[in-house]
C-alpha cells in the first residue's frame, strides 16, 4: 500500500490492513516496470519492481518524499537496473547497480537525500573458496582471498603480510661440541690449560645454557683430577668459581683412573660466548686427563 494520509474516524478495510502489514514487513503492493522509471510521490511505501531484459534506471528526484519515507526496489529482469540520483542525493555502502534478483531499500533522510541499503549479494562477501579445507584471508584491505588447503605436515606461515602453507624446518636445538683426545697432566692447584688447551666451543646463545664435560681422569695418591671451564665473549666467567667435576685417588700410591661426566646449568649474557675447558689437581701430586669432551647446549632466554 502506498503512503496514506489518514483522517480522524477513518475505518480501514481488511485488505488495506493486510497491505499495510505487508508494507511494514518489507513487502506491500508492487509496481512492475519494464522500462526506465522516475519515482513519483505515490511510490512511497511501495515496492517498485523492474522487469526488463536490457539495462534500465530508476531515478530519484527531490521534493517528492519526506524524511522517513521508504521505497523498496527490486530487479526481476535479466538486465541491470541502476538506482540513479536525479536531482536528489543517493548514497550507499553497497551497489546502486542491481543484477537480476537483487534489490534494496531506498530510505529518505530528507526530501532531497536518500540512503540505498543494498541487500543483494553484491553488498556482501563473495565466497572465493572452491575446495574443502580452503581458508579465507583479507587481501588488499577488505577484499576476501582464497588460501588453498595445504598438504599433510605443512604449517601456516606469513611473509610480507600474506599467509601461505609451508613445510616446517626440521627442529633443532643450537649446540656446539669439541674434544681433545690426548692424555696430558698438570700439577697446578689452580685452573690452567694443559699442553693442548681446550676443548673450546664458541656459540651464540640466549641467557641459559647447559655445559656438559666428560673426561677420563686419574691422579696420584691423595689428589683429584678436576675439570672446569671459563666463559669469555659476551660473558666473563672464571673457572675458579665454576661448578666442576672431580675424580679422587684415595689409594695408597697407585693411580686410579675413572671416566667422569659433569653437567652444569649456567645463566650467561646473551650473545657470542666462548666456553673453554680448564684443569687442576685438588690436593697434591699430579692429575692426568684424557678423552676430554665438551658439549654446549643453548636453552634460549
Amino acid at each position: 500500500m502506498a503512503k496514506q494520509t489518514f483522517t480522524t474516524g477513518q475505518v480501514l478495510t481488511a485488505a488495506q490492513m493486510t497491505s499495510l502489514q505487508q508494507t511494514a514487513m518489507g513487502g506491500g503492493s508492487t509496481t512492475a516496470k519494464t522500462t526506465s522509471y522516475v519515482l513519483v510521490a505515490a511510490d512511497a511505501g511501495t515496492t517498485v519492481a523492474m522487469n526488463a531484459a536490457g539495462s534500465t534506471t530508476i531515478t530519484v528526484n527531490t521534493s517528492l518524499f519526506s524524511a522517513g519515507d521508504s521505497v523498496f526496489i527490486q530487479n526481476w529482469g535479466a538486465g541491470t537496473c541502476t538506482v540513479t540520483a536525479g536531482t536528489a542525493t543517493v548514497t550507499t555502502h553497497g551497489s546502486l547497480a542491481l543484477s537480476q534478483w537483487e534489490g534494496g531499500t531506498l530510505y529518505f533522510t530528507s526530501s532531497s537525500a536518500a540512503i540505498f541499503f543494498d541487500i543483494s549479494q553484491s553488498a556482501g562477501m563473495t565466497n572465493p573458496m572452491t575446495t574443502t579445507g580452503d581458508t579465507i584471508y583479507s587481501s588488499s584491505g577488505s577484499t576476501p582471498a582464497r588460501l588453498g588447503i595445504g598438504t599433510t605436515g605443512q604449517v601456516l606461515t606469513v611473509a610480507s603480510g600474506v599467509p601461505s602453507w609451508a613445510t616446517p624446518a626440521a627442529g633443532s636445538i643450537p649446540s656446539g661440541y669439541a674434544a681433545v683426545d690426548s692424555e696430558q697432566s698438570t700439577t697446578s692447584t689452580s685452573f690452567t690449560d694443559l699442553t693442548t688447551s681446550g676443548p673450546s666451543v664458541t656459540l651464540t646463545t640466549g641467557t641459559k645454557v647447559l655445559v656438559i664435560l666428560s673426561w677420563y681422569g686419574y691422579a696420584s695418591s691423595g689428589g683429584a683430577s678436576v675439570m672446569g671451564y671459563n666463559i669469555s665473549g659476551s660473558t666473563t666467567y672464571s673457572a675458579a668459581f665454576a661448578e666442576v667435576g672431580q675424580i679422587w685417588n684415595n689409594g695408597s700410591g697407585s693411580s686410579l683412573g675413572l671416566q667422569n661426566s659433569f653437567v652444569s646449568y649456567k645463566t650467561v649474557t646473551a650473545g657470542s660466548n666462548t666456553f673453554t675447558a680448564k684443569y687442576k689437581v685438588r690436593g697434591s701430586g699430579t692429575a692426568s686427563f684424557d678423552f676430554r669432551h665438551m658439549t654446549i647446549i643453548d636453552l634460549g632466554s
